[in-house]
């Protein structure tokens, strides 16, 4: 006989999500900063506490990441074609997120009138000539770089180390799977301490409205206009122009991934989102020999809304912080994130490990962070969104690099299914 106990509920703090703590945290502090200004900027302690943890996991996860990520990818001589034209329609897609990402952060300027408490005590990278860059950042020992914190000569040499590992082919296996191993403990770690998030940001809102009063106010919401017009642009302008321009069906294509765009938008989740969209781009009609290269990089290599919010967020702390970056500074950043953001997809939060690394190699305020933290929950879904559609773009795209032909018909009897 079935038992007819109630099923035991999860109590009311357990059902509040990690992203609705940072929201009521965010709710609380910036009155708490008003009202209270002196007691909130005693409250900074707690945001340094969580961002000297963020420093501490810097290291394990670049290396974990970027040696999977690049020496994971298979041969060269395995990749072929398809995964040759893949890797070029990443980087063209991943690049014009990159500056659109920077340029719109420097048209808005969102950070100017934003003041970010400890700001004043970053060091600012000196201007140095070009050859002496080049130098700094080859690496004479990544023991040295990593106790260092020299993120730069880091990536350096994750990145060569990775090409010489998919050179190895099989000889590297266990190097790979320690590199992943040591990615996937990083990132549990990374999990482990943002529930130290609610009370960082908290302490954040409240120390940095005590400091900069409205002004900060301002500064942020022109940081969530900033982000949501940049994110829905790079969507519809190179997005959908790759689509128009390799003439795939865009009115299909809008069909079928209206459901996994959904489904990113509400869970805030890549992950979640996964299954449907391998299903809907082969019913849209991308051959499965195209699927089965395409998509496991794309997960990877092609995060577009990720880029693009990363950038942005760059350039704001930087504006916050007071700080002028040279042409060259600027030219070494980009290239910095073009390369630290591989691989970190379906990982909550981790865009925050790649701008912890960018910030204590160039001399931006850590404490920046904690600020972005705070709005980051209402920027999250559409940024999802835009890596999600990305990962259904790519496919589509190559496939008519190919030469595939799809119907240009739109079903009208195909109701989405429910999101889980």
């Amino acid at each position: 006989m079935p038992s007819t106990a109630p099923v035991a509920r999860p109590s009311f703090w357990r059902r509040i999500s990690l992203v609705q703590w940072m929201l009521i945290a965010v709710v609380i502090g910036i009155p708490l900063g008003f009202i209270a200004p002196e007691f909130s900027a005693s409250l900074k302690i707690v945001s340094d506490v969580f961002l000297r943890l963020i420093r501490a996991i810097i290291a394990p996860v670049l290396f974990g990441v970027l040696v999977r990520a690049i020496g994971g990818g298979g041969s060269v001589r395995d990749l072929g074609r398809l995964g040759w034209e893949a890797l070029v329609c990443f980087e063209v897609f991943t690049t014009l997120a990159l500056l659109g990402g920077w340029g719109i952060a420097l048209l808005l300027r969102p950070g100017v009138g934003v003041e970010i408490p400890g700001a004043s005590e970053a060091v600012v990278a000196q201007t140095v000539a070009f050859d002496q860059v080049i130098l700094n950042a080859v690496p004479t020992s990544l023991i040295d770089a990593m106790a260092r914190g020299d993120v730069l000569q880091m990536v350096v040499f994750c990145t060569i180390f990775g090409v010489a590992c998919m050179l190895a082919g099989e000889k590297a296996r266990p190097v790979l799977d320690f590199a992943g191993s040591l990615a996937d403990v990083a990132f549990k770690f990374t999990h482990v301490i943002m529930y130290l998030a609610p009370p960082a940001v908290l302490a954040a809102m409240a120390s940095t409205v005590a400091a900069g009063g409205l002004d900060v106010l301002v500064g942020l919401l022109k940081l969530f206009v900033a982000a949501w017009a940049s994110q829905l642009g790079f969507m519809v302008l190179v997005l959908g122009g790759a689509l128009v321009a390799f003439r795939v069906p865009l009115r299909r294509f809008i069909h079928f991934m209206r459901e996994p765009f959904l489904v990113a938008f509400a869970t805030t989740s890549s992950a979640a989102a996964l299954p449907h969209t391998l299903e809907d781009i082969e019913r849209f009609g991308v051959p499965r020999r195209v699927i089965g290269m395409v998509a496991p990089l794309s997960i990877s290599l092609n995060l577009n809304g990720s880029t693009l919010h990363i950038a942005l967020a760059t350039v704001f702390v930087a504006q916050a912080a007071g700080i002028s970056l040279s042409l060259e500074q600027q030219l070494l950043m980009l290239a910095t994130l073009k390369i630290t953001t591989k691989g970190v997809a379906g990982i909550p939060r981790a865009n925050f490990v790649v701008l912890a690394a960018l910030f204590q190699n160039f001399g931006l305020p850590l404490e920046g962070l904690a600020v972005l933290l705070g709005i980051d929950a209402l920027i999250d879904p559409i940024r999802t969104s835009v890596n999600v559609v990305g990962h259904g773009v790519a496919p589509a795209v190559v496939a008519r690099w190919e030469g595939a032909t799809f119907p240009t018909d739109v079903p009208t009897d195909d109701a989405p299914r429910s999101a889980p």
